[in-house]
């Protein structure tokens, strides 16, 4: 039987329906903690959060590009090993992590290098949280330390997700605002005569 290497859980749509945050879970689920990241973007499916996409991405971020194109902020879930214990939590930005060309990760792609696909333009501000894994070894689940400490990794994701809504209230606030111009700008002048 012939399977497909691509993630199946990836939206395929030609025009996705546009989503201003795109939650994005990486990693190998044959590879116990290596998959936190799906597993932690399973339960977040669960939650149904409005306006966030939530998309099991796994070792195929290439294939993820079209989505990262129509989000204006994204969240990528991911084991990172940083020197921490095991089930230790990392927040950064995307501009935190130095790209040293080729990954030492199993991944196929990996999401910076995928990124740098995208179109030359102010893109998507990007998130990533990481979670130090306490093995990565053949297996579908993950490690104790790591399956207490799943949902503080949901629970993070969650508390990013409130943020970013609070911000995009205060931009359209900010916008409407803006958008409203006053009766009068300029103050009554008469010429001397």
């Amino acid at each position: 039987m012939a399977t497909n290497k691509k993630a199946a859980n990836i939206p395929r749509k030609r025009n996705p329906k546009r989503s201003s945050i795109l939650i994005v879970g990486l990693g190998n689920l044959l590879l116990k903690d290596d998959g936190v990241g799906v597993h932690a973007v399973r339960e977040l499916q669960k939650l149904a959060l409005p306006g966030v996409l939530a998309v099991e991405v796994g070792t195929a971020v290439f294939d993820g590009l079209h989505l990262f194109e129509k989000a204006h902020k994204i969240l990528a879930i991911d084991a990172m090993q940083a020197g921490g214990s095991p089930g230790t939590i990392y927040s950064f930005g995307v501009s935190d992590v130095a790209d040293h060309g080729p990954q030492s990760s199993l991944h196929e792609l990996s999401l910076l290098a995928a990124l740098r696909f995208l179109p030359k333009r102010p893109g998507p501000q990007i998130s990533i949280l990481g979670m130090e894994p306490e093995s990565i070894d053949f297996g579908l689940d993950l490690s104790p330390a790591l399956q207490v400490n799943l949902p503080k990794l949901v629970q993070a994701a969650v508390e990013i997700v409130a943020r970013w809504r609070e911000e995009f209230t205060h931009e359209s606030q900010n916008q409407r605002r803006n958008s409203r111009s006053p009766l009068s700008t300029v103050p009554h002048q008469t010429s001397p005569q």
